[in-house]
């Protein structure tokens, strides 16, 4: 599962990102400058290579069919998340009803044909595009609730920051992927249509695959060892899709501390994030003129070292905690504090670099290295507050987080009419500010705790207390009765007889 989990999140991110390294050469270009020198002192040179008639790259740059301005572009890329919000929560209700499964795959599948027919409607005009990017968000909105129900079922409480870090590192991967090979399709093929073709393919292919071997739980899953099945199943059967919960506890949940905090930090996060999914290509093309080829590559080095942050920094979270080196709650805070402030220093950094190609790019890197430590930090915060209702947070937090996605690539849009490094800079200063604010409520109001609602409502009754003083037997009533029943699991598994000499209490198996 947790492989073809990491995929299918690799998947939804090349899908999801591919337009935005296509845009750039779907749109008519803007002269700023030539190879001559610069006009705008706002403005970085050209490449050399970018302008010579001999150039392999130079029928890449000259290509451009659509007249969409930068505000134009902000719209259509940011339509994309008004359809995400949509689905996320009815998403993590299907997926804590039915299983993750089904819900993935289905959202992952949707998203690939829209991906398939993008060349086609492009040509309709921008209307019709935006239309397209808006169903697209709908049919993605349900990967991220869906996860984090099957990451429930499927990850033990001491292996959860590395097998989340694995899973959700498939967004680094995804857009390192599209970034890439976005560049090399762009450049080597026939045009930029056959970008979404490919990564439109690869994502049924991925449905195919994932309906075949993946399962909702351990408990139904008919390839995995009965060893493993058991370990897995008595860390974590508390999480059980079949358990009666008694209901959604929507008002304990809208009211928590803790996930208030944990969504408001999501939302300075993922701001942060899709400034750079959304836009690092079009800055390395617009404003550092970078050639197609060194702007996908160099867009995408970012994520890469993400992803190997990500891999390390879950196995030293869990390395931490299964040491008692450190409580969860102050992890948690930790770890998100370093992936607020690293990449937010980052990005103004590199915007002072100037035109400094190496140096701005280092920054950059370095920089969103180090937002990789949420995944270990707020993306499995919400199996922390509560394993059974999981998805239904990650899809009020994620969901919310969405809100910056649709905000973002029209906020850049405006902000850099001219698209140069002086309005650039403002950008940057925008996130920094956003990043760095929403991480003080996760650092007052976080928690790493398991929260009461989590547990099912209802009595559990005590059956045998120990005799009064007149020999009598008592009943007691004790509401909630899955956190007595959790605490004295192994006394009841191993029942003593309430006898005079051993007046224990023997729990009711009701």
């Amino acid at each position: 599962m947790g492989v073809m989990g990491f995929l299918g999140m690799a998947c939804a991110y090349i899908m999801r990102a591919c337009l935005s390294i296509s845009i750039t050469q779907m749109v008519i270009p803007r002269t700023q400058n030539t190879s001559t020198g610069v006009v705008d002192p706002d403005s970085c040179p050209y490449d050399e290579d970018v302008y010579q008639p001999n150039s392999t790259s130079h029928h890449v740059f000259e290509t451009g069919e659509f007249d969409w301005d930068e505000e134009t572009q902000g719209l259509i890329l940011s339509s994309f998340y008004w359809g995400y919000i949509i689905t996320h929560l009815p998403g993590g209700m299907l997926a804590q009803k039915f299983g993750g499964k089904h819900t993935l795959g289905l959202g992952i599948l949707s998203t690939a044909i829209f991906t398939l027919i993008t060349p086609v409607v492009s040509y309709r005009g921008s209307g019709p595009m935006i239309a397209l990017r808006f169903f697209m968000g709908i049919g993605e909105g349900t990967t991220f609730p869906a996860l984090s129900t099957l990451l429930a079922q499927w990850a033990p409480p001491l292996e959860r920051s590395k097998l989340a870090a694995l899973v959700f590192a498939g967004v680094q991967i995804g857009t390192v992927l599209s970034s890439v090979f976005g560049g090399l399709i762009l450049e080597y093929s026939s045009g930029w249509p056959n970008v979404f073709y490919i990564f439109g393919g690869i994502g049924v292919l991925w449905f195919v695959v994932w309906c075949l071997i993946c399962y909702n739980d351990p408990s139904s899953h008919p390839f995995i060892s009965d060893k493993e099945k058991q370990y897995i199943l008595e860390t974590i059967g508390e999480t059980e899709r079949k358990k009666d919960l008694g209901g959604t506890p929507w008002l304990a949940i809208i009211t928590s501390g803790p996930v208030w905090a944990l969504t408001i930090t999501e939302i300075g996060h993922d701001y942060g994030l899709y400034t750079m999914v959304t836009d690092l290509p079009k800055y390395m093309n617009d404003v550092m003129h970078f050639n197609i080829t060194n702007s996908g590559f160099l867009s995408a080095l970012p994520y890469l070292v993400m992803w190997i942050f990500s891999i390390i920094f879950g196995y030293v979270a869990d390395l931490l905690l299964a040491k008692k080196l450190i409580s969860l709650t102050p992890l948690r805070k930790i770890l998100s504090s370093i992936g607020a402030i690293g990449p937010a220093v980052g990005v103004i950094a590199a915007s002072y670099a100037g035109c400094d190609k190496a140096a701005a790019a280092t920054l950059f890197t370095i920089g969103m290295g180090f937002m990789s430590l949420c995944y270990a930090s707020l993306r499995v915060n919400s199996l922390d507050l509560s394993p059974n209702f999981a998805g239904t947070i990650m899809a009020i937090v994620n969901g919310a987080g969405s809100i910056s996605g649709m905000v973002a690539p029209y906020i850049i849009g405006v902000l850099t009419p001219n698209r140069t490094l002086k309005e650039w800079r403002v950008v940057f200063w925008v996130m920094f500010g956003v990043m760095i604010i929403t991480n003080f409520t996760f650092i007052f109001f976080g928690s790493g705790e398991i929260q009461h609602w989590n547990e099912p409502a209802g009595p559990a009754v005590v059956d045998e207390a120990p005799p009064t003083a007149d020999g009598r037997r008592r009943r007691s009533t004790i509401s909630g009765g899955e956190p007595i029943r959790e605490k004295f699991k192994n006394y009841y598994e191993n029942k003593l007889p309430v006898t005079d000499e051993n007046p224990q209490l023997e729990l009711s198996n009701r």
